[in-house]
């Protein structure tokens, strides 16, 4: 069962590899069907040139597993807790891929310097709070995944399909597997420019908001988000 979204899975995973995204096994990608509450997601173990579809994980919304051999990544719970609170979100895929890790591990946010980035992200790249030792101590995953939603309070994971786990590792999402993965891609050459623009100039201000709502206006005016922008 559940054959086109494993398939998506696979495909978008190599995809990942092919852009030097997945080092050492490193990358995860899930996705969901919330018509059956099912969640499928790679597997823990198993190198990406091994990865087949029947090789992928399905679990519950609860985490339960589905008849699987494998283990699941254990980013799991992270990715639940992502799904269950954004709802627009299919897809989720989380790297460490070098320079938005870069980011995430100085705990700073990615600032939006030109229209290379407004037009996947509109403004600055948010970074989450560092984890609490109790937090880290107990559900660790899941507590990644509550900070991330504790982060966008007051932002739209429609407008902004990323964030900088701090001092764990850039995440993204869409609406498909191919979706989130091409944000994933984007984010890690705005993470480049951005850390090369502040080396040649440490003061540069970020793109002005009229700048910025042009790019991202153009770029999403026939995006499956439909957001809009005031």
């Amino acid at each position: 069962m559940y054959e086109q979204l494993k398939e998506s899975i696979c495909n978008a995973t190599l995809k990942l590899q092919t852009h030097n995204m997945a080092a050492y096994n490193s990358a995860t990608l899930s996705a969901i069907d919330r018509s059956a509450g099912i969640v499928a997601i790679k597997p823990a173990t198993i190198p990406i040139e091994e990865l087949r579809p029947e090789k992928i994980v399905i679990a519950d919304m609860t985490g339960n597993l589905s008849q699987n051999i494998l283990k699941p990544s254990p980013q799991l719970q992270t990715h639940l807790e992502i799904y269950k609170h954004f709802d627009a979100v299919n897809s989720i895929c989380n790297t460490y891929s070098h320079y938005a890790t870069m980011w995430t591990q100085s705990c700073n946010e990615i600032p939006c310097f030109g229209s290379q980035a407004a037009e996947y992200f509109y403004g600055f790249i948010p970074v989450t709070e560092s984890l609490a030792k109790t937090e880290i101590q107990d559900d660790y995953q899941a507590n990644i995944g509550k900070a991330i939603v504790k982060r966008f309070e007051k932002l739209n994971p429609d407008q902004m399909p990323a964030v900088l786990a701090a001092s764990i590792g850039p995440y993204t999402w869409g609406k498909t597997a191919a979706k989130a993965v091409e944000i994933a891609i984007a984010l890690e050459s705005v993470a480049k420019t951005a850390f090369g623009t502040v080396m040649l100039n440490e003061r540069q201000k970020p793109i002005s908001l009229e700048m910025l709502q042009e790019h991202y206006n153009q770029a999403n005016t026939a995006n499956p988000w439909e957001a809009s922008v005031s």
